[in-house]
């Protein structure tokens, strides 16, 4: 059999596949390609991922998942059967009951990483007008959560994207700011255009306009990446190890002295006048502080902006401190809190078991002075 015979009956063979056929083609829609595995959460009637799925030709690099059940997708929107098979029949997974602040809990999401997390328009429900700091607190909280779930669900060169309106009220919610709690940062603020995104249809999602879309106005897709280096834990164990305890409130109290290596057994020092000195309580103003780290420049930027007719200091003030509360309520600080309860009771313990001691030695001193007494009597 010559050469040429034998190249013709190699490309008739369908078990052989060429090498272009072998490297599969990038395709690309917008910041999304068929490469990435790609998680979506906050579905409405799952346009958005069939969107997608059509543009790559295929769906099995996503999963697309939604809070309702699919009974209740298929109730609340005309098109979310149709949308659901045919995302399905392109390969793609399809998750229904997810939690967006809980995706660790799903087992389908425990053990899984994606280059791309998303999440579009989040929303908290309507509970009264956007403009209501009700309101705003609400889609706040949970954008937080979100946050902290999808971060854990990263790629090490992962990204999270949220795509929101940046009007007012919606530019209240600092979408910045809540990343940053856990160590997200954010790299880009792509302006965003449905037009871009064929076949998209944005859904209120709730109530009996559930089906109907909701006018976009100026938005943009925000993109997230993590950050170890803005990791508050690290900062605050480093802290502690290089500083000391913070100063007492008042000019009578003194530090405590420890005595006890291990320091479960501090000796609290009474000053000149009898009174005694706590442990835990800040200065009023002392930079060392954590809670001063964290609100010191939101502050510093009311103070430097006070009088200006552009900024409402009471929302500007009301923000900080809800983000400094938002940071306080992580999952170091609360591995923290159960740390310093966890001491709390042992410390206790311990000092119980002392009295015990001193009661019991007392007693014994007691019975041995009476007998004492009664013998020299004799």
């Amino acid at each position: 059999m010559n050469c040429a015979s034998m190249a013709d009956q190699v490309a008739d063979d369908p078990r052989v596949i060429s090498d272009e056929e072998q490297e599969e083609e990038e395709k690309r829609i917008q910041h999304y390609s068929s490469f990435y595995e790609i998680l979506l959460v906050g579905e409405g009637d799952f346009s958005f991922s069939l969107c997608l799925a059509l543009a790559f030709g295929s769906a099995s690099n996503i999963v697309a998942s939604s809070l309702q059940s699919y009974d209740e997708v298929i109730k609340m929107y005309k098109n979310g059967k149709s949308n659901l098979e045919k995302l399905k029949s392109l390969g793609g997974t399809v998750l229904h009951g997810v939690d967006a602040t809980k995706m660790q809990l799903h087992l389908d999401l425990a053990n899984r990483k994606f280059d791309r997390v998303i999440f579009n328009f989040p929303h908290a429900g309507f509970h009264g007008s956007e403009s209501s700091n009700r309101l705003i607190h609400l889609h706040r909280n949970l954008v937080v959560k979100f946050f902290g779930s999808a971060r854990k669900r990263l790629r090490p060169d992962g990204e999270v994207h949220v795509t929101h309106k940046t009007t007012h009220p919606f530019c209240c919610w600092d979408l910045a700011g809540l990343a940053s709690v856990h160590s997200l940062t954010c790299i880009e603020s792509a302006n965003f255009n449905i037009k871009n995104y064929p076949g998209y249809n944005n859904k209120r999602g709730g109530g009996n306009k559930c089906d109907e879309s909701f006018p976009l106005g100026e938005c943009c897709t925000f993109k997230f990446i993590f950050d170890p280096s803005h990791k508050n834990m690290q900062r605050t164990k480093q802290n502690k190890r290089k500083s000391s305890r913070s100063s007492p409130i008042y000019s009578f109290q003194r530090q405590l002295s420890w005595t006890d290596s291990s320091r479960n057994s501090p000796t609290y020092v009474n000053d000149m006048n009898g009174f005694p000195c706590h442990a835990g309580l800040p200065e009023r103003h002392d930079p060392r502080s954590e809670c001063f780290r964290i609100f010191k420049e939101y502050f510093s930027y009311i103070q430097e902006t006070f009088g200006r007719k552009d900024i409402d200091v009471e929302v500007e003030v009301c923000q900080a401190l809800h983000r400094g509360s938002l940071m306080y309520s992580s999952e170091d600080y609360l591995e923290i809190l159960e740390k310093l309860h966890f001491w709390s009771w042992s410390r206790i313990s311990r000092l119980q078991q002392k009295l015990q001691d001193l009661d019991r030695r007392l007693y014994e001193l007691q019975g041995m002075r009476y007998y004492l007494s009664i013998m020299s009597v004799q």
